[in-house]
């Protein structure tokens, strides 16, 4: 790691060790009663933002669409931005911080990315310096009653990660713009109960689409983002390890579509003798419009 940004203030972070030693087996606190939940307030190649909700506290993860949407977001579950503990940030392109700035000016909440993200940040927005906690990926955090484990990924940005976040026993992780699934991302999902994954294209759509060579090249190689078959071989692992609640998200709105993607990850979870809509619920997340409850 380099030395840490000279904006960022030097505050502790509470570490934790609940997340080590995973069980892939459903605990029983977590098989008892509903202790995560989750909705995607947008998701895909125009924008991306999820709230997770536990013990009445709620934590942001991205703010990739606009602050108005955001908000109306929150009033249509019945909060407000004030509600949130704080904002986690997987990296500094623009679909995963446009609204970011904004939001920050009005509600200036806690941040928490990887100390490269930190320093993208802290050059576009010198405001919020004040703000920001860096996390290491592969470390463990406690942020309100979540904890939190981020993890690195592969992508085409200063320093993305995934999140894991735990709380009474259960495990969700969002892990999308990644060019492939490394042993970090498999150690920071599995085990999870309910799995945010990325299917982002087709590859044959993608292919032959109008998208420029050099454009086709980033998104297929190992710091792009992850096709419909590699994202449902991500979706089978999990539900192999414990997973029973997949979204597929992060989808291109040129090169997928929600029923392709579908179609695939079912293909993919049924040859793996997991049968959907018994052994495990697949969905894939509204590019445009807030989800329904997902929970664990």
């Amino acid at each position: 790691m380099g030395p840490r940004p000279a904006c960022l203030p030097r505050r502790p972070y509470h570490t934790s060790s609940r997340l080590t030693g995973r069980d892939t087996a459903l605990p029983p606190s977590c098989s008892e009663v509903i202790s995560l939940e989750l909705h995607t307030l947008a998701s895909g190649s125009s924008g991306n933002a999820l709230l997770f909700s536990a013990g009445g506290a709620h934590l942001l993860v991205d703010a990739g669409i606009s602050c108005k949407r955001i908000t109306e977001g929150l009033h249509t579950l019945g909060l407000s931005p004030a509600d949130l503990s704080g904002i986690l940030i997987t990296h500094e392109h623009s679909d995963h911080i446009a609204g970011l700035a904004t939001l920050l000016k009005r509600h200036p909440l806690p941040l928490y990315t990887s100390p490269g993200t930190a320093g993208q940040l802290c050059r576009r927005m010198a405001f919020i310096d004040e703000l920001i906690y860096e996390m290491e990926p592969g470390e463990d955090y406690e942020v309100g009653p979540f904890g939190v484990s981020p993890f690195a990924t592969s992508h085409d940005a200063a320093q993305s990660m995934g999140f894991s976040l735990e709380h009474g026993g259960c495990r969700a992780a969002v892990v999308t713009d990644l060019g492939y699934v490394s042993d970090e991302v498999l150690d920071g999902v599995l085990g999870a109960q309910l799995v945010v994954c990325e299917s982002n294209h087709d590859v044959d759509w993608l292919l032959s689409g109008s998208y420029p060579y050099p454009l086709r090249a980033r998104i297929l190689g190992d710091r792009g983002h992850l096709s419909n078959e590699a994202g449902a071989d991500l979706a089978r692992q999990c539900a192999e390890h414990g997973a029973r609640t997949l979204v597929l998200a992060h989808l291109s709105a040129e090169n997928n579509t929600p029923a392709r993607a579908m179609a695939v990850a079912q293909t993919a979870l049924e040859s793996a003798g997991i049968t959907v809509g018994i052994d495990v619920d697949l969905s894939v997340a509204p590019r445009n419009q807030l989800s329904h409850r997902y929970e664990v």
